[in-house]
């Protein structure tokens, strides 16, 4: 996949250094040079010194025919301008921004923009969105983290009780078809299911595996 990454602060340079490594064609925007010094000497992308939100330095990065764009600067502005630019005039598949200030949750939602929030950021977390697809948005509080995402082939026809984790994974509401329900212990899940759910961000990779994959 080829991967834009705009900001290259902690996450964005953890991010760049995950995809890279596993073997993605990344390019990293930040509009202080200096700041790719923290992608160390494993970096093997592109690094352009510009505005994420520039559309002569995004075709620079190579945005037309992108398959992934992050928004992660330290602005939520910059980080909602990018994506809006990424998705509405590029069409980029798949757009995850980032966002610190929750009051601007709203706009985020209702501009349709895939977003992570929260003080604690796993750039892991943020890798998953771009190449796996998992979820819609994902809320962070304190450890607890809120998800939504497509249930995969491997909860089909498997309880609640089986594929619940106590004080780790809890499911709170199915969405089937046009119907949203609360779940009991002995509802059935279904392939295709749109799950709501709360986390411990620990336990987080315990989970991945009832993700549908894009």
């Amino acid at each position: 996949m080829h991967i834009i990454i705009v900001g290259c602060g902690n996450v964005g340079s953890q991010l760049g250094i995950l995809l890279s490594t596993e073997g993605h064609d990344v390019a990293i925007i930040d509009k202080n040079p200096e700041a790719f010094n923290r992608l160390g000497g494993t970096f093997n992308g592109m690094k352009l010194t510009g505005h994420g939100f520039d559309r002569t330095t995004l075709v620079e990065a190579g945005i037309e025919g992108c398959d992934a764009v992050a928004a992660v600067t330290n602005e939520d502005n910059v980080n909602m301008v990018t994506a809006e630019v990424a998705s509405k005039i590029f069409a980029v598949p798949r757009v995850v921004a980032r966002l610190y200030d929750s009051v601007r949750e709203a706009t985020f939602q209702q501009l349709g923009i895939d977003y992570v929030c929260g003080t604690t950021m796993i750039a892991q977390m943020m890798l998953d969105k771009l190449v796996e697809g998992h979820g819609h948005y994902l809320k962070i509080r304190g450890d607890l983290e809120m998800i939504e995402f497509i249930a995969g082939p491997a909860v089909d026809q498997q309880k609640l009780t089986d594929v619940q984790i106590p004080n780790q994974f809890r499911i709170c509401m199915i969405i089937r078809g046009s119907t949203s329900f609360i779940p009991w212990r002995d509802t059935i899940l279904k392939d295709g299911d749109l799950l709501v759910a709360i986390v411990k961000n620990q336990s987080y990779s315990k989970i991945k595996k009832y993700m549908r994959k894009a």
